[in-house]
C-alpha cells in the first residue's frame, strides 16, 4: 500500500538527503537544481528522479552560459514504491544519491554495478 506524505514533509526528506551528502561533493557540484514534482512526465509513471544537463564530465571549453541542470526528485511514484515512513526516507536518500551521480558523469549500468541502481 502506498505511503501517505505531503509535499511539504517529502521536500524535508530531500533536504535531509541532501544534508547527509558530504560537503567536499557538493563543493564540486556546478551549476545544478534541486527540484521536487509530484509526478514524472507522462509515459514515465515510474520514474523516481530525473537528472536533466550536462555532466560535469562532459563539459567543455565552451559550456558556459547555460541554465542549470536540473535534479528533480518525484513524490508520487516514490510513495507509491513505498510501504512506510521509513521505506520513503531510504528511498528518497538513495534516488538523490542515483541523480546526483548522473551529475557527475556515472551512467545506469554503472550504479546497478555499485548497488545505486
Amino acid at each position: 500500500m502506498p505511503v501517505n506524505m505531503s509535499r511539504e514533509r517529502f521536500e524535508e526528506l530531500v533536504g535531509d538527503a541532501l544534508d547527509e551528502v558530504p560537503n567536499e561533493l557538493l563543493s564540486l557540484m556546478n551549476n545544478v537544481v534541486f527540484l521536487v514534482e509530484d509526478a514524472p512526465p507522462d509515459g514515465s509513471e515510474d520514474l523516481l528522479g530525473l537528472y536533466e544537463g550536462t555532466a560535469l564530465t562532459d563539459r567543455g571549453w565552451d559550456y558556459a552560459g547555460t541554465l542549470p541542470d536540473r535534479i528533480t526528485i518525484y513524490r508520487l511514484p516514490t510513495l507509491q514504491v513505498c510501504d512506510s515512513d521509513e521505506d520513503v526516507v531510504e528511498e528518497v536518500a538513495i534516488t538523490v544519491v542515483h541523480e546526483i551521480a548522473h551529475h557527475f558523469g556515472i551512467d545506469d549500468q554503472r550504479l546497478h554495478e555499485l548497488g545505486w541502481g
